[in-house]
């Protein structure tokens, strides 16, 4: 049994390697582009909207309400990012109801990736927000002793984050695996439906917990600015 789409392996010239992975990954991204041109198209401001036009309007009200919940002042600054985290862990997710597909979450590489641009996201908005200066001076507060332990801070809360979400879905496709190989007909179902709901849980519980890390990085900048 194959424990991660990174064994296949389609390409492979030097180090570089085309897996299943990068494969599924890029299709995914494919289909989100594909499907917010589609649905975006054609917005209406009339009383009688498209179908696809309310559930996106849902899904973008309920993700603005959810950071604003956590603790992030305009949240629209920061929709495009999670939101866009969430569609992708989702969608990877939903598409697992189809046979043979493995979704890219289920590697570390990928959930490294996403926990990686949760890291670096940090800083971009906080130096958007309140200026590469402060931001730095940040790492120096309350003493200048204390900037190792806000760097090991830094990389801990990201290797969590990524271990978090790729144990979690990693351990969804153990279990269905070793399912299909004692019992291939009922528990299959069950596992899948199963698998669905918690893969869309921790969809939702990555983007709330990347809020919560940029929320708290933003709170400890400013912070660090009214101190000076």
């Amino acid at each position: 049994m194959k424990l991660s789409p990174d064994d296949v392996v389609f390409l492979e010239y030097g180090f570089a390697k085309l897996n299943l992975t990068i494969l599924t990954t890029w299709a995914l991204m494919l289909i989100m582009v594909v499907g917010s041109v589609l649905i975006t198209r054609k917005l209406s401001i009339n009383t009688r909207i498209p179908r696809w036009q309310n559930i996106l309007e849902m899904i973008v009200i309920s993700l603005k309400k959810q950071i604003e919940e956590v603790g992030l002042d305009k949240a629209e600054k920061y929709l495009g990012f999670l939101g866009t985290l969430f569609l992708f862990l989702f969608l990877s997710n939903l598409l697992t109801i189809f046979p043979f597909y493995e979704p890219p979450t289920s590697s570390l590489s990928t959930t490294g990736a996403l926990a990686i641009s949760v890291f670096f996201a940090v800083p971009i908005f906080n130096i958007i927000e309140h200026g590469i200066v402060s931001y730095l001076k940040s790492y120096v507060k309350p003493i200048f002793i204390m900037l190792p332990f806000h760097i090991i801070s830094e990389f801990s809360r990201t290797l969590a984050l990524a271990v978090r979400l790729f144990g979690n879905m990693m351990s969804g496709v153990m279990i269905l695996g070793i399912l299909l190989t004692i019992t291939p007909f009922v528990f299959p179902i069950v596992m899948t439906v199963f698998g669905l709901l918690v893969g869309s849980v921790q969809a939702y519980i990555f983007t709330i917990l990347a809020s919560v890390f940029i929320a708290s990085a933003a709170h400890e900048s400013e912070k660090g600015i009214k101190h000076t």
